[in-house]
């Protein structure tokens, strides 16, 4: 199994988050997806990177064959009028976003365009 999905919040878009990984890291690669409560999520960006906001995504390298991404749908609930998306389409850019950051993406204008064009395969808007 190189995909798990836990589900620690009460509700989270179905969105083809398998697929997306498989396209974006590929098939092998070991992923875990954690939908949080806004409480743990503060937790974990405290105790990882000294940050005292609540995060809307994060993602946590564990080596070169896996990983963890930890998404805020709450948070991501209330971001995305800004972005002019759906909240299931925020929740799936959040999610390609932190793939790429596995992958070993950095934020810049590399990172936004591939972001773009897989927000355009998977329909996200």
């Amino acid at each position: 199994m190189s995909f798990v999905l836990i589900q620690k919040s009460k509700s989270y878009p179905k969105l083809p988050y398998e697929v997306m990984k498989n396209t974006i890291l590929n098939k092998h690669y070991m992923l875990t997806l954690v939908f949080i409560g806004e409480k743990r999520a503060l937790q974990l960006n405290k105790t990882y990177r000294g940050a005292t906001y609540i995060p809307n995504v994060l993602s946590f390298r564990l080596d070169s064959h896996n990983g963890e991404i930890y998404i805020t749908p709450r948070t991501a609930y209330k971001e995305c009028h800004k972005f002019n998306m759906s909240p299931s389409g925020y929740i799936g850019f959040l999610f390609i976003h932190a793939l790429l950051h596995l992958k070993g993406y950095t934020h810049s204008d590399t990172m936004e365009k591939v972001e773009k064009r897989y927000m355009k395969q998977f329909e996200l808007t």
